[in-house]
């Protein structure tokens, strides 16, 4: 039998009892069907929600992330040894390291005896010794230590972050390459013993794990600079030994581009927030005692001259002198630039060619000016903003062309990644996931760069994306693993692994982390672990076949990007007629409406100013234009003549995507419901980020089709078609409201949803409300009025 046919027959059997009747409190009206033979409806899973989540408000998970303790019991007390496996015991042991480790190293060591109290329920001392050339005579201990701090371990270590892990009934030998393979070889005890739920070790347990990247760093999910020492001791966790922090500003604090250039992208930093050097002081110092590397910008606008270079070089100077202990310093296109920004689409190739050029030389004067101080501080150019479709993939390559040899480009791994629709040529129009990647512009460059000798870091999202950046991670381990497993293929020597998604701890980062040194277990051992450990014992295959479902999910969505439908459909109304305004407007001032309204003024749309324009699909009421095509061309990259329609077919994926979730939550929300109460809380959070997925596909839909209808209404002069087209309508708006309900009940419980720190929160339990009041209104005045007009 099938997996999923196995796990059909435990939803049968599981929810005998749970679908004969319910006491669980009431909750919002929902218009459901009634379920097959062992699913869970809708409904009822939404009451176990309101039974088991407490209420939360905007910015409680920061709260929590920033000022709980990173350890919390996880012992399951009926995970009892098997044969073959070593349990610590609760008192008795403890763990060794040398006296004269550093702080990143007896942090790790006193990290690990928190986690074995805290989470395992073990008491060991720490032991600290001048030597520990005697390792092999110790006994009843987890001994930590350096190849050079252990005598004959670690002897196929290789690079920094290797590590070994010896496992026999004596002792415990973690031995690091370097402190911080010694720490993450630590770390992997905890996360082996988190899918264990016990203490519990092979007994005959010996793996040596090489690092696959020099460098995983990430944004902070919380917001700009901020990084309590809870988050980077998750990172260190998650096996991140690198964050990008001070995104557009100058760690020194310089502002001379921003404050004196008048160019369009110089505007644009003008209003980003003033950096504090003594903040990046801070960061550098804390970050250090969990083995994290800071990389920061430089923010210049080079324009050629010799004036311009020695500013240049008198800015990189300073920012060196200040923090030598930088890491590496990020020259990104939006910040780093060469006269006049832009990404080059039309362009002549002279022109893009001159640009590369200077913009190339602006990167080896910092190259130069660095490597003077410190040969070792990294140099990553990142071209993103230059024409990533793939028709362009010979001027990307144009670009590494130019680089001077000591820095190491930084690519985006799957933008401008081509895809087909119904015959339709499409092609990612910014972080996502419905693509592996690489794109064809990045598989160039690689192979330039390769030619050249040259290392390549990528911007390649691994657990979080901009395509349901409202989301804090997506639930689509399979297609995530497939990117891993095409990461290594490539040989990629160093990521950054979100933008402003950032990251929060869940167990795609977990699972992440695994991937990330070699000797991994398979697949499907970890997930099985991990399903085990989060929905219970024996749902394992529930589990997993809904993993599956999801990542087929993904595969079909076709709304790419930092768009209004994967990250505020849910939040977005559905308008019928043009609302009254919710701001103040400059229609009839001297002030420039659009201006003022535009990046010079928030970008702010006064009809739903609840979010950032880009977020909001809002109507042509003079109904000259049909703005859901436009948004189905603008999201997909497709490029047809106007006779073409391309949003039907847009429409037709995303249903089929929801249908697809819609078969693995049917999985997904049985495994929860039916979860030990012990595991009941973490099990229905899962279940409810993978709802407000769903939910955000169907909106999507919902939304683009209705202005379609709403179009088809203004133009339509037959009164029984206009009935049938208001029928549509009003189907649409039920659903919508419904759907509606069940998103503010899911963000009441779950902070983390809505928020994206480029402009907080997307969409709040606020707005959700005034979005269902729009609704209403639409539902039971606007629809009717119309029907009356005949």
């Amino acid at each position: 039998m099938s997996d999923l046919g196995r796990a059909r027959r435990l939803i049968v059997a599981a929810l005998a009892l749970v679908l004969a009747g319910t006491t669980l409190p009431t909750v919002c009206s929902v218009c459901v069907a009634d379920p097959a033979p062992g699913e869970v409806r809708t409904d009822a899973f939404a009451r176990e929600v309101e039974r088991v989540l407490p209420l939360e408000n905007p910015y409680d998970y920061h709260r929590r992330l920033s000022g709980s303790p990173v350890h919390e019991a996880r012992r399951n007390p009926e995970i009892v040894p098997q044969a073959g496996e070593l349990v610590l015991p609760e008192s008795g042991w403890k763990i060794v390291s040398r006296a004269q480790s550093t702080v990143l190293l007896n942090n790790a060591v006193t990290d690990f005896q928190d986690y074995l109290n805290t989470s395992m329920g073990v008491r060991v001392e720490i032991e600290s010794r001048d030597t520990l050339l005697d390792w092999e005579g110790l006994t009843q201990c987890i001994v930590a230590g350096t190849r050079d701090d252990l005598p004959g371990c670690g002897t196929d270590l290789k690079g920094p972050k290797d590590y070994e892990i010896v496992v026999t009934p004596e002792r415990v030998v973690v031995c690091g390459f370097d402190e911080r393979g010694a720490m993450f070889g630590l770390y992997n005890l905890e996360a082996r013993m988190n899918l264990r739920e016990a203490p519990i070790l092979p007994a005959n347990l010996k793996t040596a794990r090489h690092s696959l990247y020099d460098t995983r760093m990430v944004h902070s999910w919380m917001g700009w600079m901020e990084w309590p020492d809870a988050l980077l001791a998750h990172l260190a966790h998650d096996g991140f030994d690198g964050i990008f922090a001070s995104c557009y500003a100058n760690p020194n604090g310089d502002r001379t581009t921003a404050e004196s250039s008048t160019e369009f992208m110089a505007r644009l930093l003008f209003m980003m927030r003033h950096q504090d050097p003594a903040r990046i002081r801070d960061l550098i110092d804390r970050a250090s005692r969990f083995g994290i590397k800071v990389y920061a910008p430089i923010i210049h606008q080079y324009v050629g001259t010799p004036e311009s270079e020695a500013q240049l070089r008198s800015l990189v100077q300073d920012v060196v002198r200040a923090f030598p202990d930088i890491q590496g310093y990020i020259l990104l296109t939006e910040g780093f630039w060469y006269k006049q920004w832009g990404g080059a689409h039309g362009a002549s190739a002279e022109y893009v060619q001159d640009w590369a050029r200077n913009w190339c030389r602006a990167v080896a004067i910092v190259a130069e000016e660095c490597h003077r101080v410190n040969p070792a501080i990294e140099i990553l150019p990142w071209e993103y903003n230059i024409d990533f479709r793939p028709q362009n993939a010979e001027m990307k390559r144009y670009f590494i062309q130019q680089l001077p040899g000591d820095s190491i480009p930084l690519l985006t791994w799957e933008n401008g990644k081509s895809f087909e629709i119904d015959g339709m040529q499409g092609y990612l129009r910014d972080y996502s996931l419905n693509q592996i990647g690489p794109a064809e512009v990045t598989d160039a460059q690689i192979a330039e760069a390769r030619q050249r000798n040259m290392k390549v870091y990528c911007k390649a999202d691994a657990f979080a994306s901009w395509q349901f950046g409202t989301i804090p991670y997506l639930p689509f381990p399979y297609q995530w693993y497939e990117r891993y497993k095409t990461l290594e293929k490539y040989g990629v020597n160093g990521t950054l692994e979100s933008w402003s998604s950032g990251y929060t701890p869940n167990f795609m980062t977990e699972l992440r982390a695994w991937t990330c040194w070699s000797g991994a277990p398979s697949l499907e051992e970890l997930l099985g672990a991990i399903a085990a450990r989060d929905f219970g014992s024996g749902k394992q295959e529930m589990v997993l076949a809904a993993w599956r479902h999801f990542s087929e999910a993904i595969r079909l969505v076709p709304d790419t990007g930092p768009n209004m439908g994967t990250n505020n459909a849910i939040g977005n109304p559905l308008f019928f007629q043009e609302p009254p305004l919710r701001t103040m407007t400059f229609t009839h001032s001297w002030t420039d409406h659009g201006k003022w309204m535009g990046y010079l003024g928030g970008q702010i749309n006064p009809y739903w100013p609840f979010t950032v324009t880009r977020m909001v699909f809002f109507p042509d009421f003079t109904n000259q234009t049909n703005n859901a095509e436009l948004y189905a061309r603008g999201a997909t990259g497709v490029e047809v003549d106007p006779q073409t329609k391309v949003l039907p077919v847009f429409l037709k994926y995303l249903r089929q995507a929801s249908d697809k979730m819609e078969e693995g939550l049917k999985l997904y929300r049985a495994a929860a419901i039916t979860s030990p109460e012990s595991k009941r809380q973490h099990a229905v959070h899962e279940v409810v980020v993978a709802e407000q997925l769903q939910r955000m596909m169907q909106s999507d839909a919902a939304i683009l089709e209705f202005e379609d209808l709403r179009l088809q209404l203004a133009a339509e002069q037959d009164s029984q078609k206009a009935g049938t087209l208001l029928d549509r309508m009003e189907t649409i708006l039920r659903e919508e409201i419904a759907r509606t309900e069940l998103s503010l009940l899911a963000a009441t419980r779950d902070s983390r949803l809505g928020f994206q720190f480029e402009q907080d929160y997307v969409y709040t339990p606020y707005s959700l409300r005034e979005k269902l009041e729009v609704l209403r209104e639409t539902l039971d005045k606007q629809l009717p009025a119309r029907r009356g007009r005949g």
